[in-house]
């Protein structure tokens, strides 16, 4: 079947129900952990789920969501979405719930961790430090500032090869369902599911951790931004809502 760069309304319903699952079990596990052992605070949740559930209805959006927190554990994402119910719907509906970036070289290391982090919404996002395909311009950065913006997008000019549009068993990242091109490269020769290529991911909502690495300060101070920070404020569509958080672990507060 031959396939040519589009756009769709959503992913097919075997990869969207994929998606929910990984992302509901990792949620609920988060939240075992956090209310069965540990001692967890929560300031200022019924202002931001009441956030979330504004942006339930994706027609009425306007803009898209910035979240924005320390980072002081490899496990602040997913722990800290663990604080949301998971009863609530609105608020933890499919085209309602947090993309954020991941290490190219951790998270998709292999096949199997490349899957689960796909599903679970993560970007493929090369560090500077250890690849030479990081940057303040590489394509994953302008999928996150497509997904704050009103889409869809084609995956262009980062289309991955016609070789790696097609599921396979060395191909995991992308939709199997899809009669249309939507995977994107990061350094010409993978291939990942390019999630503003979907109407349905209009305005999305994204997470960062500005220092761009886990910082544990003693004084609860944060290092300096990375530059992509403003890449995504300052070129989306429309300014997107920027919401800042703070995690701390001493007393087992979030």
């Amino acid at each position: 079947m031959h396939l040519s760069p589009g756009t769709l309304e959503h992913p097919s319903s075997f990869w969207k129900g994929c998606s929910a699952a990984t992302m509901y079990m990792v949620v609920a596990a988060c939240r075992a952990f956090l209310y069965t052992a540990n001692n967890t605070e929560v300031h200022g949740l019924e202002k931001f789920l009441k956030l979330l559930e504004s942006r339930a209805d994706l027609e009425s959006r306007t803009r898209g969501l910035i979240t924005v927190s320390n980072h002081i554990s490899v496990m602040d994402d997913p722990l800290m979405w663990g604080t949301i119910p998971l009863l609530n719907s609105r608020a933890f509906q499919s085209s309602n719930r947090r993309w954020a970036f991941g290490s190219h070289d951790i998270c998709f290391s292999n096949r199997a961790v490349s899957a689960f982090f796909t599903l679970g919404q993560v970007l493929p996002t090369h560090r500077s430090l250890h690849s030479s395909y990081g940057g303040l311009f590489q394509p994953t950065m302008t999928q996150a500032i497509r997904l704050l913006s009103r889409g869809p997008f084609s995956p262009e000019p980062y289309m991955a090869p016609a070789s790696r549009q097609h599921w396979s068993l060395q191909n995991v990242c992308v939709d199997p369902f899809s009669e249309v091109a939507t995977a994107y490269t990061t350094t010409g020769e993978d291939s990942h599911l390019a999630p503003s290529a979907y109407a349905c991911n209009s305005y999305s909502w994204i997470h960062i951790f500005p220092e761009g690495k886990v910082h544990q300060a003693p004084n609860k101070t944060m290092r300096y931004f990375k530059w992509g920070v403003s890449r995504l404020i300052l070129e989306a569509s429309e300014c997107p809502d920027v919401v800042p958080m703070w995690i701390e672990d001493g007393d087992g507060s979030t």
